[in-house]
């Protein structure tokens, strides 16, 4: 079982979920089949036909490139339960009722492969008990694997086993989530909701509990529950709204009903205001009202008081505000407690609470504190999970707190805290997490595939070796393991290339080709470069300094054209955003490897600019040396549409297709593997005996001709109101570029003449003073001025 290979998947049940799933595996490559009930009618597929269709409506987008819709098999359960044979996992992601699972596993049953294994995508409903209507030699292939919306975007899977589920089994198919699908995978133990909605739900529980208690609204309360606290934009109503009322109401009825024992059990109620809008059909997003709805322009929030709607304007008074931008956890933690105000008072009680809930809770649903939190911050998008946030508050004083509120009858529950709560300064530390079930540290999984993740996302107090250091300033720093590779990682803010990054990269190729096999650009954290340090280029420009940022030009194409011609192979390792720069750098090196979530662009169109740092020259010399049918023309237009117009990828495969990325370029579906695939994709070249390709000197353009055509096409987009004036400008010098200036078709150049051009006309777009009011408004506003 441990060489297992998923060579097909099937997913049951082309829902909401069950679809996305499916689009998830596609776009890792995996051949998958989508079941649903027969349609009525000529089309038994229909149903999974218009799943499929409708992924192309979904925002954000489920299909990494919509083209990968063709790629899911469309199948019924009349018709079609003889491919299933050919499965080698079998997702079920049907509704939530326990009833129609296990009766659709009676049905499949026989033509489940005898090797195959079948899991259930099920929220929180028993796996155990799911599992007593297979074969008894199933029971071991059975176990749950609850993926989260959206599942190509969240990074949390939950993998629960059953009483009989075979290790091997467990072992290969988190490996499988892992690194095919690039998940984060929770073992969890197979109580009620698991461990993410358990924990997750409560958390929203108690914050409607304590909503009522201080009497405050539903935007006040998100205004409060948001970034402020380390968690996402949508906070906690605004949450409700997306997941669907109907959804969380079905959520808390499960924790009623399965939980009888909790004690907080009188607290999983379906408030009243929310069984109301459930009633209206008032269920969230997907109905276009709930708890909050758009009014024109206007966010509006249902207003208890009167069951109506009013505008949304919740704000965080200015001295709960202060404490909330303390940095230091401890302090902030000490004042919220401490501080008379009702927001103050009541993001305390939630906090307490919910690290109560935590703690009475951790040995029954989870093996360690770490899948807890890990499950809270890659299912919820929290920036620290619960125990994490406690820890970093001081233990034991928070300890103490919560005891003295239990016994004042302050909390939502009189339960004692956990014994060991008590015994300890902690739950995470250099030698593990604490296990509440076993009352010691135990450490992370020895699943081989985790040795792929170099530096895996740290909880709280963990730390990995940063590797030996080369060199190191204050815009890059040169480190290495010791296995013959040099990592080069940018410093600068957002990974802005400036001087000093571009006399970092150029220090750290000569250091590698003498000390190295080969050399990986990576960075710590994303994004792999938002590209040219725009501040830098704005004050060179308003002190007259010409010359100098003439001269920077330079330096930046001398910089791409270093990674390329490097005696050593160069791999960029991207992943987040590869825009302008970033995305001319990794056009460059004789490799990329991408993680599936890079967003790619030159963008430089956007200030008012072209790109010229090599990114124009390097699409003519492809284009000119391979042309499709000899048309250099054509082959030019889709890069021209996608510069002049400032197109980013959706993701990596996107950017194949735009042409921003080769078709030899490697894209891995976990960012945690970028580093050790991008090293390992540079050893394979070094131990190749690697040669720098040889610079051409024969570069066929498309010239005047080729400009003159773009420029009708800009002529009539101008003439239409769709582009502006300095548009017209920005990309007709775009176009100059790529045509290879005002020559006649066919002539021959080299990179140098390119390079002259982007410098040439970036330096006269630089100068304009609509550029510089895009640049300055870019600055300043974080989106870009069309003047």
């Amino acid at each position: 079982m441990s060489n297992y290979r998923f060579k097909k998947v099937a997913v049951l049940g082309a829902g909401v979920m069950g679809a996305q799933i499916a689009a998830h595996l596609a776009n890792a490559g995996v051949p998958v089949i989508l079941f649903d009930l027969p349609a009525e009618g000529p089309d038994k597929n229909a149903v999974v036909g218009k799943a499929l269709a409708n992924l192309g409506k979904l925002s954000p987008a489920p299909l990494a490139s919509k083209s990968l819709a063709q790629q899911i098999e469309p199948a019924n359960y009349d018709q079609h339960l003889d491919k299933l044979t050919g499965c080698d996992l079998i997702i079920e992601a049907i509704a939530e009722r326990i009833d129609w699972k296990k009766s659709l596993y009676a049905k499949i049953l026989a033509n489940v492969g005898p090797h195959a294994i079948l899991a259930s995508n099920t929220s929180g409903l028993s796996i155990n008990a799911l599992s007593e209507v297979l074969d008894e030699s199933l029971h071991h292939r059975f176990c749950g694997v609850h993926f989260f919306n959206p599942p190509r975007y969240m990074h949390l899977v939950e993998l629960i086993p059953c009483a009989k589920t075979d290790s091997a089994v467990l072992t290969a198919l988190e490996a499988f989530l892992v690194s095919t699908l690039g998940k984060g995978v929770v073992t969890a133990k197979d109580t009620p909701n698991f461990i993410a909605n358990r924990i997750g739900v409560f958390s929203i529980l108690s914050t409607l509990y304590h909503t009522s208690q201080f009497n405050m609204g539903f935007d006040e309360v998100d205004a409060l529950t948001g970034p402020l606290i380390g968690r996402p934009k949508s906070a906690t109503y605004r949450t409700c709204d997306v997941v669907g009322l109907d959804t969380m109401a079905l959520t808390i009825k499960t924790m009623a009903d399965t939980l009888p024992t909790d004690p907080w059990h009188p607290h999983f109620t379906i408030p009243d205001f929310l069984q109301m809008l459930i009633d209206a059909k008032a269920l969230g997003q997907k109905t276009g009202a709930g708890i909050f709805k758009k009014v024109g322009k206007e966010i509006h929030v249902l207003d208890l008081a009167s069951s109506q709607y009013r505008p949304s304007a919740g704000q965080v008074a200015s001295e709960v505000l202060a404490i909330l931008k303390d940095r230091n956890p401890k302090t902030k933690f000490k004042a919220l407690r401490a501080c008379a105000h009702p927001q103050a008072q009541f993001l305390w009680s939630c906090f307490r609470d919910l690290f109560h809930y935590c703690a009475f809770h951790l040995a029954d649903i989870a093996a360690t504190a770490r899948e807890l939190d890990f499950a809270i911050r890659w299912g919820y998008g929290w920036n620290l999970g619960p125990l994490e946030l406690w820890q970093a508050a001081d233990w034991k004083q928070v300890a103490i707190w919560i005891n003295e509120d239990i016994a004042a009858g302050k909390s939502m529950s009189q339960a004692p805290l956990p014994a060991w709560v008590a015994a300890i300064d902690g739950v995470h530390g250099g030698d593990g997490s604490f296990s509440a079930a076993q009352g010691r540290a135990l450490p992370r999984s020895a699943n081989p595939v985790y040795a792929r993740q170099r530096f895996p996302d740290p909880l709280l107090a963990e730390t990995f070796a940063p590797g030996e250091t080369v060199f190191e300033d204050d815009s890059v720093r040169l480190w290495h393991d010791g296995d013959g590779i040099g990592v080069l990682s940018f410093k600068s803010k957002m990974n802005t290339v400036g001087d000093g990054v571009l006399a970092g990269i150029q220090k750290a190729i000569d250091i590698a080709e003498q000390q190295f096999q080969g050399l990986v650009v990576w960075q710590t954290k994303e994004p792999f470069s938002a590209g040219a340090d725009l501040s830098g280029v704005l004050a060179s420009l308003q002190e007259g300094r010409i010359a100098d940022f003439s001269a920077m030009i330079g330096q930046f194409q001398a910089t791409s054209m270093r990674i390329k011609y490097a005696q050593i192979p160069v791999v960029a390792a991207v992943r987040g955003m590869a825009l302008g720069g970033g995305c001319e750098f990794q056009m460059h090196a004789a490799r990329s490897v991408f993680a599936l979530e890079s967003y790619i662009g030159l963008v430089e169109a956007g200030v008012g600019l072209l790109p010229a740092g090599g990114g124009l020259k390097e699409i003519a010399t492809r284009v000119g040396l391979n042309p499709p049918n000899g048309d250099v023309h054509a082959g030019l237009k889709p890069y021209f549409e996608a510069v002049a117009l400032g197109k980013v990828s959706g993701s990596a495969l996107e950017a194949k297709e735009l042409k921003l990325a080769r078709e030899g370029d490697v894209v891995v579906f976990n960012a945690y593997e970028l580093l050790h695939v991008a090293k390992a994709q540079a050893r394979a070249m070094a131990e190749s005996a690697y040669r720098p390709p040889v610079a051409p000197k024969s570069i066929p353009v498309a010239g005047s001709i080729g400009i003159a055509t773009f420029r009708m096409m800009l002529t009539n987009m101008h003439a239409g109101g769709f582009i502006s004036d300095h548009d017209l400008e920005v990309s007709t010098r775009i176009a100059t570029v790529l045509c290879g200036g005002d020559v006649d078709r066919g002539t021959l150049v080299n990179e140098q003449w390119l390079l002259d051009l982007e410098r040439e006309h970036f330096v006269a777009l630089a100068l304009m003073p609509k550029t510089q009011e895009r640049i300055a408004y870019m600055l300043k506003n974080g989106k870009p001025l069309r003047n």
